[in-house]
């Protein structure tokens, strides 16, 4: 029973890094990444739909961003939702194909960045807390009702915590890579 609290505590706490991971491709680091625009939805006959399930998005060289719908009355939708997005790019068409040139980040908006990425991953470690706060409750559970022993309580107690230590270790360890990725020009 111990063993499946430890191992859905693990899926809970891998759940809440990939959750990171997915907030930290959003933000957007001076090179263009396709991920940068998988939050924007278009107009797609009525129906809200995110840019890459009606265009291809590739890059075109490290700092432009290549848009190409795979219907043409679709440019104008496209571009409209790009600029009403509010992540600071300005799309232009060229027949069939939209770019999306990446401005330079200035050093005071990288600093907003980083502070953004810093939160994310607070979040992220919170969540972290949370699932191990379950898993030890869970296991007080059982010794309130002598299901398991005050020492098993204490073993599990200690895998937990040490679970929770190696998933806070990545996240921090994935925060410095992204603070890095923000702050290189």
């Amino acid at each position: 029973m111990e063993q499946n609290i430890k191992q859905t505590a693990e899926r809970k706490m891998g759940k809440a890094i990939d959750v990171m991971k997915s907030d930290f491709d959003k933000i957007r680091t001076g090179r263009a990444h396709p991920s940068i625009l998988d939050q924007i939805s278009v107009d797609y006959y009525g129906t809200m739909t995110p840019i890459n399930q009606v265009a291809s998005i590739t890059l075109l060289d490290s700092q432009t961003l290549s848009v190409v719908p795979w219907e043409k009355n679709l440019i104008g939708s496209i571009e409209k939702a790009i600029l009403e997005s509010n992540i600071g790019l300005n799309p232009s068409s060229v027949g069939d194909l939209i770019r999306i040139p990446m401005p330079p980040l200035s050093q005071e908006r990288r600093r907003e960045l980083i502070k953004i990425v810093k939160g994310f991953a607070e979040d992220s470690k919170v969540s972290i807390r949370n699932v191990r706060r379950e898993a030890n409750d869970a296991s007080k559970k059982k010794l309130k009702v002598k299901e398991i022993s005050s020492d098993d309580d204490k073993r599990f107690q200690d895998e937990i915590q040490k679970i929770t230590d190696a998933n806070i270790k990545t996240i921090e360890d994935l925060l410095a890579v992204k603070e890095k990725e923000i702050m290189t020009i």
